[in-house]
């Protein structure tokens, strides 16, 4: 179907995925705190983003530039757990939405921190949520081509400069925030803090890593105005990003029937963004709900790291044969699928 892309992955595996994860936790009650004046103002009931969103924690970095702290750790952690040394990585991805600063690359700053090789190229790969699973399938692109032997995908987000703007603009009486600009400004809410990383190595090396199959991938752009945000806040259209966003999955598994069977995966690990997202995902695709891990209710959504946090929690309960099914949705719209045989 045009605009649709399907892909398959020779010699590539999964050796590793790790998190950190941050150490401060932020309640939806301590945020109804915050809120308390402005709830009342505009006639809003507290209680509303652990009901609608389910999110009932997120967690912060105890202070400015711990992201990139966690984000080093994540991935020492990763190449430990690969046993995998730093001088042998070939490529080094960061995915990370947080950046303080348009230039240098957030990737360089990891690199040197890690310690590793001049010989090691490194980038940041930015595609909103989607960033390190699009990060995973150019890893094994690369490693099926013979240009990398190992990458070592990192990812940090710092989400407190978003929650205490929007808290502060909400609560201002003069910003003069009305029931709609609040609710344009609730997913800023549910944002949370945290790192995480992988690596992905050649599999016929590797016969303890877990095979990245392959997958797809499905743009619908013509909504990339439904989420926007930076420092200041995040606005977004949730009900046109919720339809939206699952039209676009469901376009993509319906196609992706001719090249793959995903009908009774073990696992299916998505992005973490509420419980009303992740319900609609289950009903559409007829997934069981037991087999969709879900992290939100104690971290909320943590951007790009929202997967391989919980694709490392859901590790443990796999075993070897298990399959995977990794669906991430960047704002924009984008969506990818990558299925892992554990």
């Amino acid at each position: 179907m045009p605009g649709n892309a399907t892909f398959h992955h020779r010699n590539a595996a999964l050796l590793s995925v790790a998190e950190v994860q941050a150490p401060v936790p932020l309640t939806s009650r301590d945020l109804d705190r915050r809120l308390a004046d402005a709830l009342k103002r505009l006639k809003l009931p507290q209680g509303l983003l652990q009901r609608v969103a389910g999110v009932k924690t997120r967690r912060n970095w105890e202070r400015a530039g711990d992201v990139r702290a966690g984000t080093v750790e994540a991935g020492r952690r990763a190449l430990q757990a690969a046993a995998i040394d730093p001088a042998d990585v070939s490529v080094m991805i960061n995915t990370s939405v947080t950046r303080e600063h348009l230039e240098p690359s957030v990737a360089v700053g990891i690199h040197h921190d890690l310690g590793l090789p001049s010989s090691a190229m490194n980038f940041d790969i930015t595609n909103a949520c989607l960033g390190f699973v699009n990060a995973m399938t150019l890893a094994s692109s690369l490693i099926d081509a013979g240009q990398a032997t190992y990458v070592l995908i990192v990812n940090g987000e710092d989400a407190r400069k978003v929650q205490d703007a929007t808290v502060e603009r909400i609560s201002s009486l003069e910003s003069m925030v009305s029931r709609e600009d609040f609710m344009s400004e609730f997913a800023s809410l549910t944002l949370g803090s945290g790192a995480a990383a992988a690596v992905v190595g050649p599999a016929d090396g590797h016969p303890e890593g877990h095979r990245i199959v392959g997958g797809v991938t499905r743009a619908a752009t013509q909504h990339h105005g439904l989420c926007v945000g930076d420092h200041r806040g995040m606005y977004t259209d949730s009900r046109g990003l919720l339809d939206g966003g699952l039209e676009l999955v469901m376009d993509a598994w319906q196609d992706a029937k001719e090249h793959f069977d995903w009908e009774s995966m073990d696992a299916y690990v998505t992005h973490q963004v509420s419980s009303l997202h992740t319900a609609s995902i289950i009903k559409a695709a007829k997934l069981d709900k037991k087999r969709v891990p879900v992290t939100y209710p104690e971290l909320g959504n943590v951007g790009p790291a929202s997967l391989p946090i919980t694709l490392s929690r859901e590790a443990p309960r796999l075993s070897p044969g298990s399959r995977v099914l990794c669906m991430g949705v960047g704002s924009g719209l984008n969506t990818a699928m990558v299925e892992i045989a554990w």
